[in-house]
């Protein structure tokens, strides 16, 4: 049997019906027996959560999604899978009348933001079959048995208990996989956090053992500095697992923090290419860690809450930590007392436990590698993957590429 590879295709990879056929030439002209994790379509996440927050005002939603689906997969309500796709739709209007009853439940809500990468894999699945792979189907990965930890909400895939579960036999002719949800730890559906799918694909890599992960995205890699900041940099080559972990929680959005988990025990690679360039060799290589002595990159989260008290941290401030999914970028406590930095976006979830000083700066930054010149700046932490850095700043583009010109040579910026 061919080695299999999981292909992973975003929201990004899903704006037209076109994109489908796309992804039909990529399967085509890829080696191995190719599994595919899809997201909802482009948009569509956004619309059921709107919807399952005002359930009122979502009357045209669902004749919105028949119309949407349809129109990227012409057929699909007479099709094969047209059964599987009335179940989604009727699904989705029993829960959001669950919901405009005043019933607050979030196993409602669970179900209709799932019901958006239900509902595209069904579309991918019955498009792929008009374009000649009869064998492609869709596949829920809470059907299958992919394990969750946590309970309504996680941030990561029980790996562990997925392979006492997962029904591999399944995952026959292509399987069109969502991501994004699998089964909580109440047996109950659950969600991972927002761009988690990314995540999904990688336990399908370790779970299938494939040969690698490829994380389709609408650019040619991981840049050196995200574009936002006005700085063109070429894409990086190579990335280890913990850079890439590193880089991911500050302000590089093109994977999810706990995407490379899976992959590290096993040694999966991941490659990152070009969606709409799919017959370009340029893209981002992500596997074990080397040890390398150059910067390789630098991530930049703006807005930063800095934590201090003359106690140590509280269990009730840990407690919510967790269950908020919050990942700090510093945590340290002692009989003496306690400091923690983290995103001023996560601070309101823990702001009413919070008994001592909260100082708020311009931004964190994180050096992948290791710099060759003094950093000016106040350092956070170091690690074997770089250091982090807090800046004050009245104009943080400016800093940046600063920072980013004395790190790397100029003939870089273009």
């Amino acid at each position: 049997m061919s080695e299999i590879v999981v292909h992973k295709f975003g929201g990004s990879c899903l704006r037209e019906g076109k994109d489908i056929d796309r992804i039909g030439e990529i399967i085509r002209n890829s080696e191995g027996k190719p599994i595919i994790v899809v997201s909802a379509l482009w948009g569509m996440t956004d619309r059921l959560i709107r919807a399952s927050r005002e359930p009122r005002y979502a009357g045209r939603l669902v004749q919105d999604l028949i119309y949407q689906h349809l129109r990227f997969a012409p057929g699909l309500d007479k099709g094969d899978f047209s059964d599987l796709f009335e179940k989604v739709i009727s699904g989705i209007s029993d829960q959001l009348l669950n919901l405009a009853s005043g019933e607050k439940s979030l196993h409602s809500e669970n179900l209709i933001l799932a019901a958006g990468e239900r509902l595209s894999a069904l579309a991918v699945a019955h498009r792929l079959r008009d374009n000649g792979f009869h064998n492609s189907h869709p596949v829920g990965a809470e059907d299958i048995g992919l394990r969750l930890k946590g309970i309504g909400r996680a941030k990561e895939i029980d790996i562990h208990a997925s392979k006492r579960e997962m029904d591999l036999e399944s995952l026959v002719g292509i399987p069109i996989l969502t991501g994004w949800f699998g089964e909580g730890d109440d047996g109950n559906i659950a969600l991972l956090t927002r761009g988690g799918s990314d995540h999904s694909a990688a336990a399908f890599a370790n779970l299938t053992k494939a040969s690698k992960l490829v994380l389709w995205k609408d650019i040619d890699g991981i840049k050196r500095l995200n574009p936002r900041w006005g700085i063109e940099t070429p894409a990086i080559s190579y990335l280890g697992y913990g850079q890439a972990a590193e880089l991911s929680m500050h302000g590089t959005p093109i994977i999810h923090p706990a995407t490379v988990l899976p992959l590290i025990e096993e040694g999966i690679p991941i490659e990152i290419k070009n969606f709409h360039n799919h017959g370009s060799e340029a893209k981002t290589t992500i596997g074990p860690d080397i040890n390398n002595e150059q910067v390789i990159a630098i991530g930049c989260q703006p807005g930063v809450a800095v934590i201090t008290d003359d106690k140590p941290l509280s269990s009730e401030l840990l407690s919510d930590i967790e269950y908020f999914g919050i990942t700090p970028w510093l945590m340290n406590s002692t009989p003496e007392g306690m400091k923690i930095i983290l995103p001023m976006d996560d601070l309101h979830h823990i702001e009413s436990k919070i008994t001592g000083k909260i100082v708020f700066k311009t931004a964190i930054i994180s050096i992948i590698g290791k710099p060759r010149i003094p950093v000016t700046h106040e350092i956070v932490s170091k690690n074997e993957y770089g250091i982090r850095i807090i800046v004050e700043t009245e104009n943080l583009h400016e800093t940046i590429r600063d920072l980013y010109q004395s790190l790397f040579s100029l003939q870089d910026c273009r």
